[in-house]
């Protein structure tokens, strides 16, 4: 008959309750608040719940159902690797609730152990990774304090500080073969597998602009894009960071059609000014990339559309770091296709009927399409919006004429109303025009000289055509509210409360940091590592040459690996240590003792040759023997006892009677020198 598992005692159950929760922390702080929360709260309502008896087991089923509908509700029912790490979180939820046993809380440990590696596929930054260490380390001392209490001696229960120190030092042993293969395992441009895309999209732009859409993404402070200028970096006004452009609207919503994509760049003629700089954008899991307006070429990996949106050719899945220059145009596609003039003039049927009747008539008063009338138009839509408008976004939901309640209504709103409102007007007009989203601004982190870029930056404007320019940028909401599109560094400064900017300097520190992090750790690929001997005159390794460095770099650090161990293993028991040492002395004196030689038998020998030191030598082999072999309480004060004593005995190379002979003959020699 097998013998059942010994059960969890209290102290056990609190360390792998507090070791499981740290390891799941990072993978709910990278699901959604609402999928987190309950997540959280369910594990701690399950432990506290089951602490000294099993739930029964219909309530643990109706758990498990009810979690992972909440999970799929939540993901709409697609699978991807959001929707993998949140049903590997609410299943760590709920196991404590048939954890009673050491078998039960190793498996729990076991698994937990796989929350900090699942979040690193939702994101690779430093908080993650400190998070992960955490849970790891806990889930290791965890496993320890299970091992002694199995063992059933409780005599050599390790103190909480000397677990951590342990688990420690066994990550040590092993983090110099970790970074050989960091560095030098070599990397492949191109993967041989991916990983599936997130179910839910992270925030950021979209090829469609619907009304109450843009709400939470400019709520959002956190990180789009940073970037960094070669040379002078333009002026505020100028940081206008182009993506999406939307063409089609159906009376209440935006969006872009698919087909320019495949039509190579319109013509453009840039401008005198050129800016050269890195981007690095974070991961969105879409192919929209940005870039200053105009880019004058795509980057490689990317590809420029007819109206100069830029898109990558792989998902953009994690951090990425561009190249490119922008120029403003001096004129952007001057000569019109017909069919792209029809798709910029398009307005649906029986919507809007106040604005398409005032369009209408200023157009009457302005007189027949050209580019002075055109642009008398667009000025006077800019001076009735500047001077009867206001900026806000608490604005209540449209019906079913959007634009007319804006315009004649409420007249207030954010940047999604008055392009959307503006692009509609100037239609009605007979103007070509079209909405363009992006970013607007951005705040210089001063530690790092380079330009931060949030999501709560996300902007958009409206591009007219002008007979002669082409494709000229209009801002209606810079008219009414230039401080949201043109800020100062106080006004744009992240942590920065009203007035209140004391937290300012720790956020751009944390920023500065995360920056480094990306490029150190984050950003190291196959190019890079190509080039990582090149301070050492390697201009560029190829990969055998990698193959061998990664060999003989592993080689070394499994030598490491296993003198340490061994060490380590030597050295565990202090009073081994110093017995050790107290060998080593005597083998100095050519008496050591051999390593199958009995401790007796050394002795013995020991005074046959040097009988001045056996009594001494006896007396401390004894006390040794009865304390290795005998019961005893690792730290007591009779331990440090005998480790003094042992460390304190000091042969003397030469018996008393002989000392005296020694020293003169020593002498004598020198005077003869």
């Amino acid at each position: 008959m097998s013998t059942p598992a010994p059960p969890l005692d209290p102290q056990s159950r609190a360390w792998m309750l507090l070791a499981g929760g740290a390891c799941v922390l990072p993978l709910l702080l990278q699901l959604t608040p609402s999928l987190a929360t309950g997540i959280g709260a369910t594990g701690v309502l399950v432990a506290a719940g089951s602490w000294r008896r099993p739930l029964p087991a219909v309530l643990r089923l109706l758990l498990a159902l009810a979690l992972v509908g909440a999970v799929l509700a939540t993901t709409r029912f697609a699978f991807g690797r959001d929707t993998g790490c949140a049903l590997l979180a609410a299943m760590l939820a709920i196991k404590p609730a048939e954890t009673f046993t050491l078998r039960d809380g190793r498996s729990l440990l076991g698994f937990a152990l796989f929350a900090p590696f699942a979040t690193f596929l939702l994101d690779q930054g430093p908080l993650a990774l400190a998070l992960g260490l955490l849970g790891a380390t806990l889930a290791l001392a965890a496993l320890l304090r299970l091992a002694e209490v199995e063992s059933g001696d409780v005599r050599h229960r390790m103190p909480p500080w000397r677990r951590f120190a342990t688990v420690w030092r066994l990550t040590a042993i092993g983090l110099p073969l970790a970074l050989a293969a960091f560095w030098l395992f070599p990397r492949m441009a191109t993967p041989l597998w991916g990983v599936p895309q997130r179910a839910l999209a992270k925030p950021g732009l979209s090829d469609h602009m619907a009304p109450g859409e843009w709400v939470d993404i400019m709520n959002d402070d956190s990180t789009a894009l940073r970037v960094q200028f070669d040379g002078t970096p333009p002026v505020p006004t100028q940081m206008y960071w182009r993506g999406p452009v939307l063409w089609n609207f159906d009376g209440r919503q935006w969006t872009q059609p698919r087909w320019l994509r495949e039509i190579p760049p319109a013509t453009v003629q840039p401008g005198a000014t050129r800016w050269d700089y890195e981007l690095e954008l974070e991961p969105t899991e879409g192919h929209q990339l940005v870039a200053l307006e105009l880019p004058t070429a795509a980057p490689a990996g990317a590809r420029l559309s007819l109206d100069y949106g830029l898109y990558s050719a792989k998902p953009l899945t994690s951090l990425t770091r561009w190249r490119m220059r922008s120029a403003p145009p001096a004129a952007f596609e001057p000569r019109l296709m017909r069919t792209l003039r029809q798709y910029a003039l398009a307005l649906p049927e029986g919507y809007n009927p106040r604005t398409v009747a005032l369009a209408r008539q200023w157009r009457r008063e302005a007189g027949p399409g050209n580019a002075a009338n055109d642009a008398a138009i667009v000025q006077r839509a800019m001076r009735m919006i500047r001077g009867e408008f206001s900026y806000t976004l608490a604005t209540p939901l449209p019906g079913r004429n959007s634009v007319d309640e804006f315009l004649f209504d409420y007249k207030a709103g954010f940047c999604e109303h008055f392009s959307s409102a503006f692009v509609v007007l100037m239609r009605a007009a007979g103007i070509p025009s079209r909405v363009v989203t992006g970013y607007a601004g951005g705040y210089r982190n001063p530690i790092g000289g380079y330009w931060l870029v949030r999501n709560s930056d996300a902007h958009a404007w409206a591009e007219v055509w002008l007979d002669g320019r082409g494709w000229v940028r209009v801002d209606p909401t810079a008219a009414v509210a230039p401080e949201r599109i043109y800020d100062t560094i106080a006004d744009r400064a992240p942590g920065a409360i009203g007035d209140f900017t004391a937290l300012t300097p720790m956020f751009d520190a944390g920023d500065w940091l995360r920056r480094g992090w990306n490029d150190f750790v984050l950003g190291f690929d196959a190019e890079r590592q190509r080039h990582l001997l090149q301070p050492l005159g390697l201009r560029d390794i190829d990969s055998g040459r990698l193959v061998a460095l990664f060999v003989g770099a592993a080689s070394l650090a499994l030598l490491w690996m296993a003198w340490l161990t061994a060490r380590a293993e030597r050295e565990h028991d202090p009073v081994l240590r110093a017995w050790r040492r107290l060998a080593a002395r005597y083998d100095r004196l050519g008496l050591g003792r051999a390593l199958h030689e009995p401790a007796g038998a050394w002795a013995e020998r020991v005074s046959l040759a040097r009988p001045d030191l056996a009594g001494e030598l006896e007396r401390l082999i004894l006390r040794f023997s009865n304390w290795r072999y005998a019961a005893r309480q690792p730290g007591s004060s009779g331990e440090r006892t005998l480790v003094r004593a042992l460390l304190g005995h000091r042969p003397r190379r030469f018996p008393p009677a002989l000392a005296g002979v020694s020293a003169t003959s020593h002498r004598q020699h020198g005077e003869s020198a």
